[in-house]
C-alpha cells in the first residue's frame, strides 16, 4: 500500500517524500526498514525517526521546524499521530485468506454460514446458529445453538458462546472467553438454608466493534439481557455479571469484576482489579483507578469534578481526597507513636 493511499483514507498532510512510497507494515523506529511506517509525538522522537531507516513517519505538526526537500523519507503530519499509526497498521496488516470449513468441524442442522466464513479444526457450531460473512471461527471454539455472529468477527481457539448469544459485526473474542453462561443468582430457603438457582434464561448482546480478552467471562441476563455496548474493549480475565449494561467505548482492564445488574456509562475507564458491587451505577466518562471499589447500589459520577479526574480507593472517591485522608492518617499515626514513647 502506498503512503498516498494511506493519507487518502486516514487524512493528514504529507509534507515530505513521494506519495508512491510503498509500505508493508509498522514498526518501532530502531527496528524499521524502508517498507515500515513509524510514528513520533514529540520533537526528540521525531528527530530520531527521521534519522532512521523507516520508509515513512507520521508525526504531529510542529515537531520539526523544517523538512529536507530532497529527503527520501515520507512524512505525514496528523493531529493524533499514534491514532493515525494504529489505523494505518490495520490497513497494512495482511488479510488472512478464508479457509472454508475444516473437515473435522462439527456443523449442526440449519446453520447459516455467510460468504467466506472460516471454521477451524474441531470447532463445533450448534443448530440454527448464524455466522456472518468473513467471520473466522478458530480451532476448538464452541458456538452454541441459536447463536448469532455478525460479519468479519474473529472467534479465537477454545472460546465458548452459549445458546442464544448475539454478536454484532467486527467483534473479536479471544481464546478461552466464555460468553452467555448462567449468572450467579440463587434464592435461599430460610428454613433449610438450601439454595435454588434463580432462572437464568435471558440473553447476551455484544454490539459492533467490541473486543473481549482471553479467559474473560460475561454472563447472560437472568430474565432480561446483558449488554456490551459498541466499541467497548475488555481485557483478559474480566468478569461481567448477569443483567449488566456496559455502555459504548468503555475500557475494562484485567481482573475487574462487575456484579449483576450494574451499569457502566459510555466512555468510562475501569482500571485493573476494580470491584463493583451489584446494582451499582458508574456514570459516563468516570475513571476508576486500580483496585478501586464501588459498594452495591452505589452511584459514582463525575459531578463536580474536573474532566479526567481519577477516583481511587474503597469506596471510590477523588484522588485528592484519598491523598488528604492518607496524610491525616499518617500524621495521627506519627502523633500516636510520639505519645507512646512519652
Amino acid at each position: 500500500m502506498t503512503l498516498g493511499e494511506l493519507v487518502e483514507q486516514l487524512g493528514g498532510t504529507q509534507v515530505q517524500g513521494s506519495p508512491e512510497i510503498e509500505l508493508a507494515g509498522v514498526q518501532t523506529t530502531g527496528a524499521a526498514n524502508g517498507l515500515d511506517l513509524v510514528f513520533a509525538e514529540d520533537r526528540a522522537s521525531a528527530v530520531t525517526a527521521l534519522a532512521g531507516a523507516a520508509g515513512a513517519v507520521v508525526l504531529k505538526a510542529g515537531c520539526v521546524e523544517a523538512y529536507a526537500s530532497n529527503h527520501a523519507v515520507g512524512v505525514v503530519e496528523a493531529d493524533q499521530p499514534r491514532l493515525w499509526f494504529a489505523r494505518a497498521a490495520k490497513l497494512l496488516k495482511p488479510e488472512v485468506e478464508p479457509a472454508g470449513v475444516h473437515p473435522t468441524a462439527v456443523i449442526g442442522a440449519l446453520v447459516e454460514l455467510g460468504f467466506d466464513v472460516t471454521i477451524g479444526a474441531g470447532a463445533v457450531i450448534g443448530e440454527c446458529a448464524t455466522i456472518g460473512a468473513g467471520t473466522r471461527i478458530e480451532a476448538g471454539a464452541v458456538i452454541g445453538p441459536y447463536v448469532s455472529i455478525g460479519e468479519n468477527c474473529r472467534i479465537y481457539p477454545r472460546a465458548t458462546l452459549y445458546r442464544g448469544t448475539s454478536l454484532g459485526d467486527r467483534v473479536v473474542v479471544h481464546a478461552g472467553a466464555v460468553l452467555g453462561a448462567d449468572g450467579f443468582g440463587y434464592v435461599r430457603d430460610k428454613t433449610t438454608g438450601a439454595y435454588t438457582q434463580f432462572p437464568q434464561q435471558g440473553t447476551l448482546v455484544i454490539e459492533d466493534d467490541v473486543e473481549i480478552g482471553a479467559n474473560s467471562t460475561i454472563d447472560r441476563g437472568a430474565l432480561r439481557r446483558t449488554r456490551i455496548g459498541r466499541g467497548t474493549k475488555i481485557d483478559n480475565l474480566i468478569h461481567v455479571g448477569h443483567n449488566c449494561d456496559i455502555g459504548e467505548d468503555v475500557i475494562l482492564v484485567a481482573l475487574t469484576g462487575i456484579s449483576g445488574s450494574s451499569t457502566v456509562g459510555n466512555g468510562a475507564v475501569i482500571a485493573g482489579q476494580v470491584g463493583i458491587g451489584d446494582h451499582a451505577h458508574i456514570g459516563p466518562g468516570v475513571i476508576l483507578g486500580g483496585q478501586a471499589g464501588v459498594f452495591s447500589g452505589a452511584t459514582v459520577t463525575n459531578e463536580g469534578l474536573k474532566p479526567g479526574s481519577v477516583l481511587f480507593g474503597t469506596p471510590a472517591r477523588p484522588l485528592r481526597q484519598v491523598l488528604r485522608e492518607q496524610a491525616v492518617l499518617a500524621r495521627l499515626a506519627k502523633k500516636q507513636r510520639t505519645v507512646n514513647k512519652d
